[in-house]
């Protein structure tokens, strides 16, 4: 063994190092000490700034063991993995000698630690996972006498060291819980440990050992390999499990996260199954060390301040790997390398009447129907956002029992969203592990067991177990201190137990048990009464017995593997459910074209939405920042009232007559403003088309072709409004590809545009008369100036004040048409005005509209005067099928209503204000916001990398969007540099939601992304 219980650190000062470095490299240099806990590391710097590292190795390492890192060091550059080159001394030698020390100088490995990172997003998680596969890929034809060394790190004696090292924890209680841990994960390990394959491993292939660098993402990434000081020969499976852990103090409250390293390991170097079942537990082992050896580090050489400061992140990293079950994480690693996928057991196994029916197994002497209740994300009976009251699930089995059913249901394996939570950075815990059964007040019941076995007792406190004999073999106990496997692909090795709480069991203690026969009685009451009813492998860790326990959407993969559907065994039907979306994406993506846009990475699928909220299908809500179109709220009761109320009555186009039609079109014209002569309404189907027909109608009334839009901006995909969109980011080609009557202006972005700063707007209108004075001679007469009033695909810039007038004016002295699009802006997202060119004081000729028109249906206009509206007339009769139909008004009109009776436009005024403040108040502690932009509830946050040269941040957005979808936050990016968080919600978004938000990006900009 190097080493006994902790080394102290050679007596090598700044001044030795040096000294040394001019001994026997010949550089005159400054030492700065680096940490380490057992030996000493110097940063050398030359006089032109060159950097070099210089390592003092302890004195129980020996020539051997140096020796076998240097031909380490070879075969990882021969496998393309990075690690810095030993630089040879004065005499050619790699390792030198001063004052009996071994001293070795090795280049410097720029770039950032990645220990101090904070938190690290899946695809860094998976980089440090494939980066340990490199290693033990690399390393594993090594061969050197060096490898075979005993060491306190190598984890196959992890466990007798940790028990070594415990007494010189001064805590207690940590003491104890480190030794706990490790026992159990010993136990788990120790009948596999012959079976898991040895060979040379780096030993340290930590976050802490490896280099990071920028990527184009923005994310640091791991680079380059360092320290070889614990290389020797260990269990292949150990580098994950000493990387994995290392992971661990990054995010310690979301463990699951460290199976992303697991998984590309897997993918890089294939882990057998009994690696796999050791992966864990050696985590565990890994972690507890550290705990032991930081303690007694700090006994032994009390002055090192490196160990003192890695003492609370170890700690950390402990936390973590034992935050869940030992169980409950094997079974994860293994669900995540496919070993034994599939809960193992199927009820259907031991039923002996499948022709049995519902329920009578368990309760033979039941009369009546019995009913299935629906909880789920897509339930019918959860709308009107019913699911966000306490007393939903009661209300939902108390409804069913008062129509007279015997039992009421709710299933084993169903996503409740009823136990959803909102505005938390934490999704709840949705998935029911057991069944539930609940009967209306009445008599007692006889409850029989459905399958023999062995019936239990536990204490006599209304619980029952009752193993089922024949399914699976005998494995571990409760304690589940085994590992449950045979050889490689044999089965589970645990036996399955039904469990029933809530009933009076028989008195005998512990009895066998035939089908039939009584195993209790749920008590006679005035009051409902609850039966719970799971299948659970006997080793599962005990869950709380309150009720059906439940645990959060990451913890299915284990739990459906500790757990099995009871449905079969009472003859009920399985309604189980799983995270589908990685699915539905493949689905997604073979049907689709590939200019199909997408959000996100790893998308969630979103099958319910509720006001300003997103669920997907695992009951995680999402704060809704970007769903403009729903301006009412997702799910609205009454504009889906209208929609079906409609449907069921007349379904028509506006060649028809009928009242809806010119009843919508006066509530339209009435909001706009007073005495601006816009008195038509022309009714299309969507944004795009609305822009189109403006462009017609401004061209007919003119008799001209030239249209003046605005640089970078966007108004739809229809030939005549792409036409007029000018942004790169939608179309890379976009300023060389218009077509010859769209003339592209200067966009007035009086932040990072031509002119920059509040008083702008007379720069840009004088380039803009510049460029109609242009035309003019060229002969082309402007048509219609088509601007956003607020420039949106920006990001919500307001444009400088004075442009929209001064510009207005100058396109109707050179006899064109003024055309507003609002269709994002518009419908009173700006808070202090329904419509965004109210704020700038002006009236236009046209206004397009559509997005929240419908709340989600496709509704669309164009509001103009009569006078240009006719002259389409001369380009023959306009007709849209959807826009104006019976349904679209209909739909429209409950829109119109719901906004006044919900006072939409007054919570975007206050609530904008609310949201704008906080993430303002963002600017004063993160560089990397420059600025917020908007009004009302159309705002953007614009990220920069430099607020001087104002450097786009867009790869820094897109992850930062990424990390917030984590948290519970919807929010994507948009300009044409891709670099501002565009920020439009529905209109009834609450303070808490907003407050959530803000909350949650200072934390991700904070801790990383």
């Amino acid at each position: 063994m190097t080493g006994d219980v902790g080394l102290v650190r050679p007596a090598v000062s700044t001044a030795d190092a040096a000294r040394i470095a001019l001994d026997c490299w010949g550089i005159a240099a400054t030492a700065e000490e680096l940490g380490s806990n057992q030996d000493r590391n110097f940063l050398l710097t030359t006089q032109d700034g060159a950097k070099s590292v210089l390592r003092i190795d302890n004195p129980v390492f020996g020539d051997d063991e140096r020796e076998a890192q240097h031909v380490a060091l070879d075969a990882y550059r021969d496998a393309g993995v990075e690690v810095p080159a030993v630089l040879p001394g004065l005499d050619g030698a790699l390792t030198q000698r001063w004052n009996g020390f071994a001293a070795r100088r090795s280049e410097f490995a720029s770039g950032e630690p990645m220990v101090d990172a904070g938190y690290l997003a899946p695809v860094v998680l998976a980089e440090f996972g494939a980066l340990a596969a490199a290693s033990v890929n690399a390393l594993s034809a090594l061969d050197h006498p060096g490898l075979d060394r005993r060491q306190m790190w190598d984890m196959r004696v992890a466990y007798e060291q940790i028990d070594a090292l415990a007494p010189s924890n001064a805590d207690a209680t940590l003491r104890g819980r480190v030794l706990r841990a490790a026992a159990k994960a010993h136990a788990a390990v120790e009948p596999l440990a012959d079976r898991l394959p040895v060979q040379a491993i780096h030993g340290d292939l930590t976050d802490d050992n490896v280099m990071g660098e920028r990527g184009e993402d923005s994310r640091l990434h791991p680079r380059t390999v360092l320290d070889l000081g614990d290389l020797g020969l260990g269990w292949r499976v150990a580098e994950l499990a000493v990387c994995a852990a290392s992971m661990l103090h990054h995010e310690p409250e979301r463990p699951l996260r460290v199976l992303e390293t697991v998984a590309a390991f897997h993918r890089h170097a294939p882990l057998s199954d009994t690696e796999a079942r050791a992966v864990w537990p050696l985590v565990v082992l890994r972690a507890a060390l550290l705990v032991a050896s930081g303690w007694r580090q700090l006994e032994i050489d009390g002055d090192n301040d490196y160990a003192r400061e890695r003492v609370a992140g170890e700690q950390a990293i402990f936390d973590a790997a034992t935050l869940l079950p030992l169980v409950e994480m094997t079974e994860h690693v293994l669900a995540t390398v496919g070993v034994d996928e599939g809960p193992g057991f199927d009820a259907a196994d031991v039923v002996t009447d499948p022709d049995a029916a519902p329920l009578a197994a368990l309760l033979p002497d039941l009369t009546g129907r019995v009913a299935v209740v629906d909880p789920g994300v897509e339930s019918a009976d959860l709308d009107g956002g019913r699911w966000l009251e306490e007393t939903s699930e009661r209300e939902l089995v108390a409804e069913a029992i008062e129509l007279g059913v015997a039992v009421a249901v709710l299933p084993y394996g169903v996503f409740r969203l009823t136990r959803a939570r909102i505005d938390e950075a934490e999704p709840g815990e949705t998935w029911a592990t057991s069944c539930e059964l609940h009967l209306p007040p009445g008599p007692r019941v006889r409850v029989a067991a459905p399958a023999s076995g062995r019936v239990t007792q536990r204490g006599g406190v209304a619980r029952l177990v009752l193993d089922l004999d024949g399914v699976g073999d005998d494995g571990v106990g409760d304690d589940g201190a085994g590992d449950g496997a045979g050889d490689d692909g044999a089965g589970d090795g645990h036996d399955w137990v039904l469990q029933i709480s809530g009933l009076d069991a028989e008195e005998r203690r512990e009895r066998p048990v035939d089908v039939g026969e009584t195993v209790g009685w749920i008590a006679a009451a005035f009051e409902p009464r609850r039966l719970t009813v799971g299948i659970h492998r006997d080793d599962a860790p005990e869950r709380q017995a309150d009720g059906a326990p439940l645990v959060a959407p990451e913890r299915v993969p284990a739990w459906s593997r500790l757990t099995a559907d009871p449905a079969p065994l009472l003859g009920l039907p399985s309604f189980v459910q799983r995270d589908d979306a990685a699915a539905e994406l493949r689905r997604r993506e073979r049907i689709f074209a590939s200019a199909q846009e997408r959000y996100y990475e790893r998308p969630p699928q979103i099958e319910r939405g509720w006001r300003h909220h997103l669920i997907d299908t695992t009951g995680r809500t999402y704060v809704d920042m970007v769903n403009n179109v729903a301006g009412l709220g997702h799910a609205h009761p009454k504009a889906a009232e209208a929609a079906g109320r409609q449907l069921r009555t007349l379904a028509t186009n506006s060649r028809f007559l009928f009242r809806d039609l010119a009843e919508y079109s006066e509530r339209l014209l009435a909001l706009m403003p007073e005495g601006s002569g816009l008195d038509t309404v022309l009714l299309v189907n969507s944004g795009s088309e609305a822009v189109d027909l403006a462009i017609r109608l401004a061209q007919a009334a003119t008799g001209r072709r030239t249209v003046v839009a605005l640089r970078e901006a966007y108004h739809g995909w229809t030939a005549a409004s792409d036409a007029v969109t000018t942004s790169a980011y939608d179309n890379p080609s976009a300023l060389e590809t218009r077509p010859d009557w769209v003339h592209v202006a200067d966009v007035p972005n009086r932040f990072r545009g031509t002119y920059r700063g509040a008083d702008v707007a007379a720069d840009y209108l004088a380039d803009l008369a510049s460029d109609l004075d242009r035309l003019q001679g060229e002969g082309r007469e402007v048509a219609a100036f088509l601007c956003e009033s607020i420039l949106g695909n920006a990001g919500g810039v307001v444009l400088p004040e004075g442009y929209l007038d001064g510009a207005y004016a100058q396109i109707r002295a050179a006899g064109g048409l003024c055309i507003a699009d609002e269709v994002q802006v518009g419908f009173g997202r700006m808070g202090s005005a329904f419509w965004g060119f109210e704020l700038a004081g002006v009236v236009p000729d046209i206004v397009t509209i559509a997005k929240p028109m419908g709340n989600g249906y496709p509704i669309g206009g164009v509001i103009t005067s009569k006078r240009i509206a006719d002259a389409l007339s001369t380009q023959g009769q306009f007709f849209s099928s959807a826009g104006g139909s019976s349904l679209s008004c209909r739909v429209g009109l409950a829109v119109l209503d719901a906004m006044v009776e919900d006072d939409l436009q007054r919570n975007a005024a206050v609530i904008g204000a609310r949201l704008a403040e906080g993430l303002r108040g963002l600017a004063d502690r993160h560089p990397l916001v420059a600025v917020v932009h908007g009004e009302g509830l159309y705002l953007g946050v614009e990220l920069v990398r430099d607020r001087d040269t104002m450097e786009p941040a867009a790869a820094e957005a897109a992850a930062i969007c990424e990390r917030m979808r984590e948290l519970g936050v919807i929010v994507l990016t948009t300009s044409e540099r891709s670099n501002v968080l565009k920020i439009k919600p529905p209109l009834c978004l609450t303070a808490e939601s907003a407050d959530h938000v803000v909350a949650m990006l200072d934390r991700v900009l904070a801790e990383g992304w």
